[in-house]
């Protein structure tokens, strides 16, 4: 049985990810409001919210998990031209709602977005909180591609990507991978299987592992936390 979130109660606790249903994959909760504190919380134990406008705030943890371990990445040789080319001029945390705006556009081949308004305000005011954070990629002076995502510890919750030119977000999310790395962080949570993703090195664990690798590195602080490069 669901559990049903109090809207003004941000500190109430989440159901244990163990009780999320079998079908569909992941539905934890409903209800609860977006305010920093409760998604925050929600991250920390690998849940996550994902709805429409005509859905209440639905909570996920899905079963198994897509991630990435930063050693892990795996780049192609074609993206290795694309890289040694530099087409694309990359920066961190420069447009962050431009990202966003881009990653709610409707995709040529579905009707709508799970990037609602209050999404959007409410990641709007984490990345303003400094929680989360985005990826840039332009050309000729152009938002091109780009990602967003929340940061809690030494783990990366990746969100949402966008791309106008090919390659444009693959060159994106390996520039973040690559500089995370480097600022000491362990894990990047891909949420749920894409191959777009597997492409580059991303692969699927349990829920439980999950959990375990969400402990171990939440609550540890990176080496470095300077974003804007």
């Amino acid at each position: 049985m669901l559990t049903l979130l109090d809207p003004n109660q941000a500190d109430q606790a989440f159901p244990h990810i163990s009780l999320a249903l079998s079908e569909p994959d992941g539905l934890l909760a409903v209800g609860g409001c977006l305010s920093t504190q409760r998604i925050i919380n929600a991250y920390s134990q690998g849940i996550f919210p994902w709805y429409s406008n005509e859905d209440p705030i639905l909570w996920w943890s899905p079963d198994p998990r897509l991630v990435i371990f930063p050693d892990k990445l795996h780049i192609s040789k074609s993206l290795q031209k694309t890289l040694r080319k530099q087409h694309f001029q990359i920066s961190f945390d420069t447009a962050f709602s431009r990202v966003i705006q881009a990653c709610a556009a409707p995709r040529s081949n579905e009707a709508g977005t799970w990037l609602t308004p209050e999404m959007q305000s409410a990641y709007i005011r984490l990345h303003q909180e400094g929680h989360a954070h985005s990826v840039e990629a332009w050309h000729d002076n152009k938002l091109v591609g780009g990602l967003y995502g929340i940061a809690v510890g030494q783990v990366f919750f990746g969100e949402s990507m966008f791309h106008r030119k090919t390659d444009a977000s693959k060159v994106a999310f390996i520039s973040l991978v690559q500089q995370l790395s480097h600022w000491g962080y362990h894990l990047i949570d891909c949420q749920v299987h894409t191959e777009h993703l597997v492409s580059l090195g991303a692969e699927e664990v349990t829920r439980s592992n999950f959990s375990s690798l969400l402990q171990q590195y939440y609550q540890r602080k990176p080496i470095s936390t300077a974003w804007q490069i």
